[in-house]
């Protein structure tokens, strides 16, 4: 597994550097490398999608486990690293470009590669893309069985909150009403390179077998529409020939309402046509 020093020879030789406006803090800690794979329970075979691989660290430790890893990188230098390192590996594949599409769904060749085989994602997220990375997943792709990640520690309390707290948002709802969220460690900065200046944590959210709704993409635009608004009454941003379910007031506001009344909420519009 590579060593601080071996990463930044391999950049210098290339006359490459961290670029901050990607998010580009490498995960050198080699213990939590391996417990972020262990946790997966990735196995031989297993696809594998790896967002922001970097020089490859996590990407060499998911292959030697045999998993089948697709690689997502934005960085042109580091996409030309990556398959230089890893090109001729049958079981590597590299999707060079943004892992997103707009701010909210997955680059399309990111899916056709996926081809809707299941999948988990393994990954040193940059901090920017993992809110909308992990909603997009949760939504659209139900392939993909789980993600364990490591993460802005601001994101991973907002993944766990509970409604009355000023982390719950719609990442909170979602997360937990089609997966499970465990918090697997706390990461200071000395973990990464270039240091951060904030935690990290590294995070599991796996699908859940039987998640709280059937309408996901329901319950994605009901906690978008109410947390965007989050200081007016839910009368006010959802309006009027809403049958609210019994619990549920128009006058609340969208952090009082728990995950459970969320789908609730979202079946009764659903039933309105609203």
């Amino acid at each position: 597994m590579q060593t601080l020093t071996q990463i930044k020879e391999m950049l210098a030789a290339r006359g490459l550097a961290p670029q901050k406006r990607f998010g580009q803090n490498f995960l050198i800690d080699h213990n939590l490398i391996r417990r972020l794979v262990d946790a997966s329970g990735v196995r031989a075979g297993d696809l594998v999608l790896e967002v922001g691989p970097g020089t490859g660290a996590l990407t060499e430790a998911l292959l030697h486990a045999g998993a089948e890893v697709i690689a997502a990188e934005i960085d042109r230098g580091l996409s030309q690293l990556l398959s230089d390192r890893f090109g001729a590996n049958p079981n590597f594949r590299l999707i060079e470009g943004d892992c997103l599409e707009g701010k909210g769904a997955l680059a399309p060749a990111l899916i056709e590669v996926l081809g809707g085989r299941t999948f988990s994602m393994v990954a040193n997220l940059p901090y920017g893309a993992a809110t909308p990375l992990m909603m997009a997943l949760l939504l659209d792709h139900p392939a993909c069985r789980g993600m364990w990640v490591t993460i802005q520690r601001e994101v991973a309390e907002r993944l766990a909150a509970g409604p009355g707290s000023k982390a719950y948002g719609p990442i909170s709802v979602v997360a937990q009403a089609l997966g499970e969220v465990r918090l697997l460690a706390s990461l200071p900065p000395e973990c990464f390179w270039p240091r951060p200046d904030v935690t990290s944590a590294m995070v599991e959210v796996r699908r859940r077998g039987e998640p709280l709704t059937t309408d996901a993409a329901g319950l994605g635009v009901i906690v978008q529409r109410a947390f965007g608004q989050r200081r007016k009454q839910l009368g006010s941003v959802l309006g009027k020939g809403v049958r609210w379910p019994e619990g549920i007031e128009p006058t609340m506001r969208a952090e009082q309402l728990s995950v459970g009344q969320f789908v609730s909420l979202t079946a009764a519009i659903a039933d309105v046509g609203g």
